[in-house]
């Protein structure tokens, strides 16, 4: 992509969804293909061709006409170079749309013949390959930048020159047949699991975020954290990082959510004082942290539950914290922003006093618990009693609500008109703004359901999700008129609500281009790694760079990901980190006694790859902002670089402290959990803000760094007064499982043989089971062992044992047993360091001023 930091927010987000946009024919034809594929998507998501036999496609044949469709749109609406034609499609760009949709299509078309000869490709096999790559590689080129086909071209290069590489990278090459084969014909190269998410999960979203925006939601959720917000010190800012979180759940782009809200919050945060970089670092910062919300996350997200092997429940627990704490932070920064700056709040029309106000809201909170409580309840009880009818009750109820959210919102005002220029006089009504659009959370809700407490799919659960939206599209408008009845407002007719259904498939289409392509993409990088091995090495060069270092293997993953970050997008970035890097940083951490849980590296490396969007010199995001703030679009990137060293310490700190992450925590735990990580997070932001209750002096800056990393990383400085295990020989293994109780964690060091032969000293985790004695326990552990020369080896493992799934084995010896210690709880370090709090706080009230005497943005 372009950094042209004269282009427009409207030239920025074309060239994430395609800057040609031709007259005529064509523009029906692009049209008629982003319908057919949003059409399509839906039709293999849902369970309709299971119920009339007809269009069932398996996952491969699947992959392969969502790739035809990216490949033909991406030839049809990006333009070749900057001086391309913008309003037609030049004769060459529709040819090679035909030619490459047909190189994926011929997967699909040829499925039967193709699965019966595994491995034995015909000519005609291998000519489709050779040009579907290299079609494929300039798709990329020219929806996504030079930056992901270059490296796929150099991990291509390699693959066939293995033998005439240097000697620690080479291998024995791979003839064009086999490479042809294994990148283009099986599924272990670009048709691999990356696509697969595309195909199965990915589109889904973003096509609900798409027909969520064009159904009017965008508007509402940005009305209503300004109308709720708006009144507090810096409020439009604050408003600005509300409304972006919301609108993060619906959008699948950073840029997309800049210029999204961004046209409304950043000219408010000018008008109240921000400068034009500070306005637009704020948007970047909530915007890109989007990406990171649950429940509907960024693309990236949707590939870990394949890559870790868990469900997509799952990662929506272990991210929700970080997410919470990293906007909440930045609630913060925009706060220490606006008392540096003297602002104040905009007049409020809510006048009853905060008691009244706080009761209001705790009494609104009770209800809509006790509703949900009432429909999980409720649910739970009538679908066993109605059997097979429980589909057609539920779907009623659900109509019943919807029309009775719309008479709620029709005897409301509408919703001031999107006009960023209008004067900030007055707050609206957030009783009346909060009303207005309740049946816009009508989808997000059935979508929350499906995955939360029905555990459908993911795909299957934004299936349901988009038919919801569907109906409101088309019903919304006349439902309202008709609710309406007598009023002079009219809200449009049925057919406005098919535009707006045809326009939000259209836009899910063109804002999945980029993804389908870069998912294609970065399977050939996945695929020459499989068939090469270059994984293991670069795990070694790796590993040699880092000097066996677990913190500076984890910066260099950070870097990495932060600089590949500024050609790819977030899941390219992500696809190419974790697949290379992070087995090595659990190996190495493994090495290093520290067990580091799979999807707490995979999050590592999401985050900084998200983090590549604000870092300048090549942050689209950022570049995004200052197109609409008029900002220097470097500094606009410094700034929000600057605000967001939180989202980049957190990974750092989930690694060492996986409770962030909600693994292995029970509910008051991890409540404690989040309070303290909460205020731990805001000093990090005083700090790096250098502004608490005045201006930070160095030393208070330093105190208050030290006072965040406590709170923290209690169990750092407990380790130093008290080690966690006490080391006991091998040869007491049976004694030691003996003394524990059952679920205990004991720890075992371990020398054996890694992938290629070589001797590595590792670490496992062991739960301690139920049993009478020690020998019982190590019976059910699933572990036999034997004494030779005064070591003690393993000598069997039990297939499916605790022990097996540990990653114990043959002939590993164990070199030490870690017991767990009997030592104080590590949060007793939470008390000295909250003693520390109240003496930089003592520090700093001494030294304020009744009124803070604004200083020039």
């Amino acid at each position: 992509m372009q950094n042209d930091k004269n282009l427009s927010a409207e030239e920025l987000i074309a060239q994430d969804v395609g800057a040609r946009l031709p007259l005529g024919v064509m523009a029906t034809v692009i049209a008629v293909l982003a319908g057919l594929w949003s059409l399509f998507q839906l039709w293999i998501a849902s369970p309709l061709p299971f119920v009339v036999g007809v269009g069932v496609f398996n996952n491969t044949e699947a992959r392969a006409i969502h790739l035809a469709f990216a490949l033909a749109l991406t030839f049809l609406v990006f333009p070749a170079f900057k001086r391309s034609p913008r309003d037609y499609v030049p004769a060459v760009d529709l040819l090679l749309a035909l030619v490459a949709s047909a190189t994926a299509a011929y997967i699909y078309i040829f499925y039967e013949a193709l699965a019966n000869r595994p491995g034995n490709i015909t000519t005609e096999d291998l000519v489709v390959a050779l040009i579907g790559i290299p079609l494929l590689l300039e798709a990329t080129r020219r929806c996504l930048g030079p930056a992901l086909a270059l490296i796929a071209l150099v991990f291509l290069g390699y693959s066939l020159a293995g033998p005439w590489m240097p000697s620690l990278l080479a291998h024995k090459g791979v003839s064009w047949t086999a490479l042809a084969n294994h990148q283009w014909i099986t599924t272990e190269g670009v048709f691999g699991i990356a696509l697969g998410v595309s195909t199965g999960f990915v589109f889904l979203f973003v096509l609900f975020g798409a027909l969520l925006e064009r159904a009017g939601a965008g508007h509402y959720f940005i009305q209503l954290a300004f109308s709720m917000l708006g009144h507090m010190r810096g409020g439009p800012a604050k408003a600005a990082v509300v409304s972006s979180g919301l609108t993060g759940l619906i959008s699948g782009s950073s840029i997309a959510n800049v210029v999204t809200t961004g046209t409304f919050t950043i000219p408010m945060m000018r008008r109240v004082g921000f400068s034009a970089e500070k306005a637009g670092a704020v948007e970047v910062g909530a915007s890109v942290n989007g990406q990171i919300m649950p429940p509907v996350m960024g693309a990236a997200a949707f590939l870990m539950v394949e890559y870790v092997g868990i469900p997509y429940i799952d990662v929506i627990k272990h991210a929700f914290l970080p997410a919470m704490i990293s906007y909440i932070a930045l609630l913060y920064i925009v706060h220490l922003e606006s008392m540096k700056l003297g602002l104040k709040g905009l007049p409020r029309r809510d006048t009853r006093p905060w008691l009244q106000r706080l009761l209001g809201f705790a009494f609104g909170a009770a209800f809509i618990s006790g509703l949900s409580l009432a429909v999980y309840y409720g649910l739970g009880w009538l679908k066993p009693a109605l059997g097979d009818a429980a589909t057609w009750v539920v779907a009623g109820m659900l109509a019943a609500v919807y029309v009775g959210l719309l008479k709620i919102a029709a005897n409301m005002p509408p919703l001031p008109a999107e006009d960023p220029d209008a004067p900030l006089e007055e707050l609206p009504e957030t009783r009346a703004v909060l009303l207005s659009g309740l049946h816009f959370i009508l989808p997000v809700v059935v979508l929350v359901w499906c995955l939360m407490v029905e555990r459908l799919s993911p795909g299957l659960s934004a299936f349901w999700g988009t038919v919801i939206l569907m109906v409101i599209l088309l019903t919304q408008r006349p439902l309202l008129n008709w609710l309406r009845q007598g009023d002079e407002h009219q809200h449009g007719s049925f057919m406005d609500g098919v535009i707006d259904l045809r326009e939000g498939l259209i836009a899910g289409a063109r804002n999945m281009i980029g993804i389908g392509i870069a998912t294609a993409t970065a399977g050939i990088i996945v695929g020459a790694v499989s068939q090469t091995g270059v994984g293991l090495v670069l795990a070694d060069v790796v590993e040699v760079l880092s000097m066996g270092n677990l913190v500076l293997m984890l910066l260099l993953t950070a870097v990495l990901s932060l600089i590949l970050g500024m050609g790819l997008p977030t899941t390219a970035n992500y696809i190419v980190v974790s697949s290379l890097l992070a087995p090595v940083v659990v190996a190495l951490g493994e090495q290093n006694g520290l067990l580091v849980p799979l999807i707490a590296v995979h999050l590592f490396v999401f985050y900084f790859g998200i983090m590549a969007d604000v870092t300048p010199p090549v942050g689209l995001a950022s570049f995004a902002a200052a197109a609409v703030s008029k900002g220097d679009p470097i500094k606009t990137g410094i700034t929000a670089f600057y605000y967001s060293l939180r989202t980049a310490a957190l990974p750092f700190l989930f690694i060492f402290n996986t409770d962030l992450l909600l693994i292995d925590v029970d509910w008051l735990h991890g409540i404690m959990i989040f309070i303290v990580a909460t205020v731990a997070m805001l000093i990090f932001a005083a700090a790096t803000q250098g502004w608490f209750i005045v201006k930070s002096r160095w030393y208070e800056t330093v105190l208050l760094l030290l006072i965040a990393f406590s709170l923290f990383r209690p169990g750092f400085w407990m380790d130093i007064i008290h080690p966690p295990y006490e080391d006991r020989p091998a040869s007491e293994l049976v004694q030691v499982l003996d003394e524990l109780e059952p679920k205990d964690v004991l720890r075992l060091r371990i020398r054996g043989e890694d992938a290629v032969g070589d001797k590595r000293d590792f670490s496992v985790l062991l739960p301690v089971p139920a049993g009478a004695s020690g020998a019982e326990r190590m019976e059910t552990l699933g572990i036999t062992l034997y004494e030779q020369n005064g070591k003690f080896l393993i000598d069997s493992v039990g297939f499916a044992s605790p022990a097996k799934t540990a990653g114990l084995d043959f002939d590993q010896e164990i070199l030490m047993v870690k017991s767990p210690s009997d030592r104080w709880a590590k949060e007793l370090i939470w008390l000295p360091t909250l003693g520390l709090l109240v003496l930089v706080v003592m520090l700093q009230w001494r030294r304020r001023e009744p009124e803070i005497t604004p200083v020039k943005a």
